[in-house]
């Protein structure tokens, strides 16, 4: 059996009201502030990973870069989606890209290429090219002193103003 808990001895006192929990308000390090920002992004894809899909044109060259795309980087395979005659080419070129890569990003990162057919990997000669965008006519910002900010807020918000009117 419990015993109930002790009561106070006086009877009309109200508890104290909780203090709200004290909070920092004064300027932090980003170095402070990262690990919350990029522990979950790196938990998706490792850094290793995001610089071979940014660099890729730097690490294999311009000519292979138009003929692969990376797609993924996992336990030390990189996928890369090309189309049926190249593959056969970065076939012969995989140590030569693994190492390349692996002077990049870091010893150990890639051990092995996986080529996948893409038919997005085919190369931009086939494909029109996108028309081009006329930009939208700029907002009035009347409050703001002349100079560059204003002009790419008033063309900012002329995009905007566009995409709301879709």
């Amino acid at each position: 059996m419990t015993n109930p808990p002790p009561r106070s001895k006086k009877k009309n006192e109200s508890p104290a009201p909780a203090e709200p929990p004290r909070r920092a308000f004064r300027a932090r390090s980003m170095a402070a502030l990262l690990p919350q920002i990029s522990q979950p992004v790196f938990r998706k894809q490792s850094a290793a990973a995001v610089q071979v899909m940014t660099d890729w044109a730097d690490i294999v060259g311009p000519h292979l870069a138009a003929l692969t795309v990376p797609r993924k980087l996992s336990a030390g395979t990189l996928t890369v989606g090309c189309q049926g005659p190249v593959a056969m080419e970065l076939q012969h070129l995989a140590p030569t890209v693994i190492a390349r890569i692996n002077t990049t990003c870091g010893t150990g990162v890639v051990k092995r290429l996986k080529m996948v057919q893409d038919l997005l990997a085919l190369p931009q000669q086939g494909r029109p090219p996108a028309p081009p965008r006329t930009p939208p006519p700029p907002v009035d910002i009347d409050d703001m002193p002349d100079g560059p900010l204003k002009e790419a807020l008033a063309s900012l918000g002329g995009w905007l103003r566009a995409r709301q009117g879709r």
